[in-house]
């Protein structure tokens, strides 16, 4: 018979990480998160490799007192609720208390903190659950935490994770998604050095939208509000031309929380029947605001899933409002030309300035000393001469020619000028001012240079 026996700590906070810490994308879910709670109003991500070898999340929120920096990375250790009745009344984002000590388990972590009211910060670093630095340092207010080298000491679970790209992929989707849930906090998300995008946290939904989804996505949305007793119902739906494949774009909040409800969604899709063929779905930003006490959000570890207590009276409400609502709108699109479609684009965009050619100077300059800068708009002394001799009649003139005589940065050179001047006229240039692989001296004898284009 198998013998019972207690798991050591370091078993007990891998299996609790694989529960909470699926990918380099919940890692970066619960730091947020946490920014959020501690009453952040600007928050920074930045990642490289996909989040596997480096993530930073930056926040300017309360911080952590010295005293209690050790207890944040200890299992089940929370400072968002006391008793189980809290769980009745959550406000918060997370309540746990299992996102760092899972995330130190299976990462080396990085913690730089400060409160507004300490002269110094705190520095604290861990590998595998395990304390290797603590001290003082200087820091802002607010809090860092650097998460590198992910799921090193389980290397079954990081060959399970799939490409950089994919992986940052899915820490993009998240990030949007947050950005979208609280429109009062400014966002900044930073791939490998590069700013993917930025809100500016001032609470419009709609700049946040056209940010993240484009200015053509974010014209065909229509402002949406009800209230209903408790429930409020407020976002922006898609007009119906917004149909996608998939049920991606439907973005729904409960109480600033990002979730996945089949209940909200098959709400929303009933609400749009009407408008819509098989196998297409909407296009909605929708915040949910409904009690605390009236959803239960203790349902699975990354706490995207909940249950509600009245979810048949939910399901009416937003299928009927949403209805009601779409048929009060215009929805015959308005037809456009497309020779107007080209000259709206053309009104719209910003000037365009071309970007100076190599040795412009040098030809304008070559220009003016020749006279052909008056002819640009007509016709000019250059072009006319040009038209009766392409090189000098003159025999007489000196047929050999100095180091000076050679062409410089593929022009003729003041030397070879005069010599054409006394002639009484001047090699033309061609389209574009330059010349092509040979020319002829005063006298027709052949020099190093470059002959004028006919």
């Amino acid at each position: 018979m198998a013998e019972i026996h207690i798991l050591d700590n370091s078993t007990i906070d891998k299996i609790a990480a694989g529960e909470v810490v699926e990918r380099p994308a919940s890692v970066v879910k619960e730091l947020v998160e946490n920014a959020m709670d501690a009453g952040a109003r600007a928050i920074t991500v930045e990642i490289k490799e996909g989040g596997i070898e480096f993530i930073r999340v930056t926040d300017d929120g309360s911080g952590i007192e010295k005293a209690h920096v050790k207890n944040a990375f200890l299992r089940h250790a929370t400072s968002k609720i006391n008793t189980v009745s809290d769980l009745m009344s959550l406000q918060s984002m997370g309540f746990r208390g299992e996102a760092l000590s899972s995330i130190a388990a299976v990462a080396k972590v990085e913690l730089v903190t400060k409160t507004k009211d300490a002269l110094t910060g705190i520095r604290c670093c861990l590998e595998g659950a395990k304390e290797t630095e603590f001290e003082e340092v200087g820091a802002p207010d607010g809090t860092t935490l650097i998460v590198r080298n992910l799921f090193f000491n389980t290397p079954a679970r990081r060959k399970f994770l799939k490409t950089a790209m994919t992986e940052g992929s899915y820490i993009t989707d998240l990030l949007e998604h947050m950005a979208l849930s609280r429109p009062e906090i400014s966002f900044k998300y930073v791939i490998n050095g590069q700013t993917k995008f930025f809100t500016n946290g001032d609470g419009d939904l709609k700049a946040i939208i056209y940010r993240i989804f484009g200015r053509d996505i974010a014209n065909e949305m229509i402002p949406f509000q009800v209230v209903d007793e408790d429930i409020v119902l407020e976002g922006f739906l898609g007009k119906p031309v917004l149909n996608r494949a998939n049920r991606n774009f439907e973005n729904y909040f409960v109480n600033r929380r990002y979730i996945k409800s089949k209940v909200i969604s098959k709400a929303i899709e009933e609400g749009y029947a009407s408008y819509m063929m098989q196998h297409r779905y909407p296009f909605c930003v929708l915040h949910i605001t409904i009690p605390p006490e009236s959803v239960d959000v203790n349902v699975h570890p990354t706490k995207m899933e909940v249950r509600f207590a009245n979810q048949n009276t939910l399901f009416k409400l937003i299928a009927e409002n949403i209805s009601d609502f779409l048929a009060q709108q215009e929805m015959i699109p308005q037809a456009t030309l497309g020779s107007e479609k080209k000259s709206e684009k053309k009104e719209k965009g910003a000037p365009k300035t071309e970007a100076p050619e190599p040795f412009e100077k040098e030809r304008k300059l070559l220009r003016e000393e020749s006279g052909y800068n008056s002819g640009r708009n007509g016709s000019s002394a250059y072009d006319n001469s040009a038209k009766s001799s392409f090189a000098p009649k003159d025999s007489s003139a000196n047929n050999s020619f100095s180091k000076d005589s050679f062409f410089v940065d593929n022009r003729i050179t003041q030397t070879v000028k005069s010599s054409y001047s006394s002639a009484g006229t001047l090699p033309p240039p061609n389209r574009t001012g330059l010349y092509h692989e040979t020319a002829r001296g005063p006298a027709g004898n052949k020099i190093i240079g470059r002959e004028p284009a006919p």
